[in-house]
C-alpha cells in the first residue's frame, strides 16, 4: 500500500508513458508478426528454415529494456512521500528605503502629490524586490523605522499607505538621523554590505549624509518633485485652503535641486535618478555595485522539502544499459534516455513554492486554498474576486469593504464582537450614511481601548457632520413652514376679496393704491431675502459635501489601518529621545 503522501514532484513526466506504450505495442505487432510464417510453412521445415537459438533471449532483452524505459519516466516524474528539513539561504541583498515624510512632500508640482508618488515608487520597489532583506524608515525633523530588515514586503507594503507627514511628530527634515537608524539596521543583522535608498525631494545639509559615506553601504537617491516646484498645501493638516507661509507671510515654494541630489549620491557612492513613469529610476538608482555581488546568507530557519526518490529507479535501470553496452548492441538512443535521466535527476531544483506571478488562477488553485488565493487577489486590487473566493468571513468583510459593498461588510463584521470588530462596524454604518449607530459603535470600542485615536477622530467628526445635518433640516423645516404660512395668507386675502361687495371694494380701491407700493417695497425686501437664504443653503450644501468628502476621504482606509498605531509608536519614539536629550543635536528652525 502506498503512503498517504505519496506524489510525484514533476507529474507531467508521466506523459512520456504514451510514447512508450506506443513502442511497446509497435513490439508486439512485430513479434506476432515473425510468427507469421506458421501458417505457409510446415512445423517441421520451418524449424529447420529459422534460427530460434536468440529469439528468447531477444525477447527477454527487450522486455528488461522497457522496463528500464518505464523505471526512468517514473523516476523523472519525482516520486516521494516524506519530507527532509532544508537550510534557507537567501542572497545577500540588503536594502533600506529612507522615506522623505517632510511637509514639503505634500506639494503637487508632481500629481498627485510628492508623497502619493513616493509610495507608489515604493510600492514598485518592493514589486521588484523578490529575493534579499529590505527594511523601511520614515523621518521628517526625526527619524523611524517602520520595519527592519525582514524578507516579508508584504508586510512593508501594508504599513506603507498610513505613513503622511501629517502623522510625524516632528516636523522638518532630517536625512542624517535616518541614515544612523539605517546603518544601526544593518549592523544589528550582521551584515557587511548592504544598499541604502533615499526617496526624498531634497537635502539642506550635504554633511549630514557625506559623513556616513561607505563603499560598502552606498547611498543612492530618488528624487521627487520639479524644478519649478509648488506651494506646500495644509489641507492634509486640517487647514483647508490654507499654504506653508514663511514668518514674513511669504508663501514657502518647495523646490527640487537634481544638480545637489547628484552631488551628494556622488558623494557617497550611490547613483541619483529622478522619479519617472515605470522603473528605470528604480534599476538606475539600484544599480550600485557591492564589494561581493554572489554572496549569500543563512537565515535562522529552515523549510521542508519533499525528498525526491526517483534516483533509486535510476539505479535499478542501469543493470540494463550496462548489459546492452557489454553485448555491444547499439543503444545510442537508450543510453542517451539514461543519461538524460541521470543529469536531470542529479541537477533537478528542490520544489520550490509555485507563485502568483508564474501561474494562472487554475493552476494557482491547485496548490493554495480559497482564503490564500483571496488574500492574493486583495493584494493585486481585486477585491471583488477576493470577496467571493474567502471562505473566511472576517477577511471576506474587509474584501467586501475594499470593493464597496458596505452593506455586506457590515453583515460579516457584525460576527466580531472585539473592539477591532466594532471599529470595522462603525466605518462600514458611516459609509451607508448611518452616522448615529456608528458613533455607537466608535464608543463601543473607546470604551475597551480610550486611546484610539482612529475612533476617536471618525467619531468626532460624525458627530460634528450629524449636528450640522440636523440643523440644516431644521432649516428646512422652518422655510416649508414659513412658504405654507404665506401661501395660506395669500389664499385668506383672496377669499375675502371675493365675498366682499362692490361698494366695499370701491372704497378699498382707493386704499389698495395706497398699499400696493408699500406691498412692492415688502416683495423687494421679501425677495433679497428669499435669494440671501437660497445663497446661504447653498453655501451650508457646500460645506456639507466638503464634510462628507472629509469623511470619506477619512472612512477609506482600509478596516486593519495601522496609522494609529504607528502615530503612536512614533510620539512614543519621540518622547523617549527627549527625555534622554537627543532630540538638542537634532534640532532645526526650518520645518519643511
Amino acid at each position: 500500500m502506498l503512503p498517504v503522501e505519496f506524489h510525484f514532484l514533476r507529474p507531467w513526466w508521466l506523459l512520456a508513458l504514451v510514447p512508450l506504450a506506443l513502442l511497446v505495442w509497435q513490439w508486439i505487432i512485430r513479434t506476432q508478426g515473425e510468427s507469421g510464417w506458421k501458417s505457409a510453412i510446415d512445423q517441421r521445415l520451418l524449424e529447420v528454415l529459422l534460427d530460434n537459438s536468440h529469439r528468447g533471449s531477444n525477447n527477454g532483452l527487450r522486455a528488461a529494456l522497457m522496463l528500464a524505459m518505464l523505471a526512468l519516466t517514473i523516476g523523472l516524474a519525482g516520486p516521494t512521500w516524506h519530507k527532509l528539513p532544508q537550510p534557507v539561504e537567501q542572497k545577500n541583498d540588503a536594502l533600506v528605503i529612507l522615506l522623505d515624510l517632510s511637509l514639503s512632500m505634500l506639494a503637487e508640482d508632481v500629481k498627485p502629490s510628492r508623497v502619493e508618488r513616493a509610495r507608489q515608487k515604493v510600492t514598485d520597489i518592493l514589486r521588484l524586490r523578490d529575493e534579499g532583506l529590505t527594511a523601511l524608515v520614515a523621518y521628517a525633523g526625526d527619524a523611524h523605522a517602520v520595519v527592519p530588515l525582514t524578507d516579508d514586503v508584504a508586510t512593508i507594503e501594508n504599513l506603507l499607505g498610513a505613513l503622511g507627514p501629517e502623522m510625524m511628530p516632528v516636523p522638518g527634515s532630517n536625512p542624517g538621523h535616518a541614515l544612523e537608524l539605517a546603518r544601526d539596521l544593518l549592523d544589528n543583522s550582521v551584515l557587511q554590505q548592504g544598499r541604502i535608498l533615499m526617496i526624498t525631494d531634497g537635502i539642506d545639509a550635504i554633511n549630514s549624509v557625506s559623513r556616513h559615506r561607505n563603499p560598502a553601504f552606498p547611498i543612492s537617491i530618488i528624487g521627487i518633485g520639479t524644478e519649478q516646484g509648488g506651494p506646500i498645501p495644509l489641507d492634509r493638516l486640517r487647514q483647508p485652503g490654507k499654504v506653508l507661509r514663511t514668518q514674513e507671510g511669504n508663501r514657502v515654494i518647495a523646490l527640487l535641486d537634481h544638480q545637489r541630489l547628484q552631488d551628494v549620491a556622488d558623494l557617497t557612492y550611490g547613483r541619483y535618478a529622478p522619479a519617472v513613469i515605470g522603473d528605470n529610476d528604480i534599476l538606475q538608482a539600484l544599480s550600485t555595485p557591492l564589494p561581493s555581488e554572489d554572496d549569500t546568507l543563512e537565515v535562522e530557519r529552515e523549510f521542508d522539502s519533499w525528498y525526491d526518490q526517483g534516483h533509486w529507479l535510476v539505479v535499478l535501470a542501469l543493470p540494463v544499459f550496462l548489459w546492452f553496452f557489454r553485448k555491444g548492441v547499439v543503444i545510442s538512443v537508450p543510453l542517451a534516455a539514461g543519461a538524460a535521466a541521470a543529469v536531470l535527476l542529479l541537477q533537478a531544483p528542490p520544489a520550490m513554492a509555485v507563485t502568483a506571478a508564474d501561474l494562472s488562477d487554475a493552476w494557482s488553485s491547485l496548490w493554495r486554498n480559497n482564503n490564500q488565493r483571496g488574500h492574493q487577489a486583495l493584494r493585486y486590487g481585486e477585491p471583488e474576486k477576493a470577496a467571493a473566493l474567502f471562505d473566511d468571513p472576517l477577511w471576506r468583510s474587509a474584501a467586501e469593504y475594499r470593493s464597496g459593498n458596505y452593506a455586506a461588510a457590515l453583515q460579516g463584521y457584525a460576527a466580531d464582537g472585539s473592539a477591532t470588530g466594532h471599529y470595522n462596524q462603525g466605518n462600514s454604518l458611516a459609509r451607508l450614511g448611518n452616522y448615529q449607530a456608528a458613533i455607537d459603535r466608535y464608543n463601543k470600542v473607546l470604551a475597551e481601548q480610550p486611546d484610539h485615536e482612529d475612533a476617536a477622530f471618525n467619531k468626532a467628526l460624525l458627530e460634528k457632520l450629524l449636528e450640522e445635518q440636523q440643523d440644516a433640516q431644521q432649516d428646512d423645516q422652518h422655510n416649508q413652514q414659513s412658504q405654507a404660512n404665506n401661501e395660506q395668507s395669500e389664499a385668506e386675502q383672496d377669499n375675502q376679496q371675493q365675498q366682499q361687495d362692490p361698494s366695499e371694494q370701491d372704497q378699498q380701491s382707493e386704499q389698495s393704491e395706497e398699499q400696493q407700493q408699500a406691498e412692492n417695497e415688502q416683495q423687494q425686501q421679501q425677495q433679497q431675502a428669499d435669494q440671501q437664504q437660497q445663497a446661504q443653503a447653498e453655501q451650508d450644501e457646500a460645506t456639507r459635501d466638503e464634510k462628507q468628502e472629509a469623511l470619506e476621504q477619512w472612512l477609506r482606509r482600509v478596516p486593519d489601518d495601522p496609522g494609529g498605531l504607528l502615530r503612536r509608536k512614533f510620539t512614543h519614539e519621540t518622547k523617549q529621545r527627549l527625555r534622554r536629550g537627543e532630540y538638542d543635536n537634532r534640532r532645526s528652525e526650518k520645518i519643511w
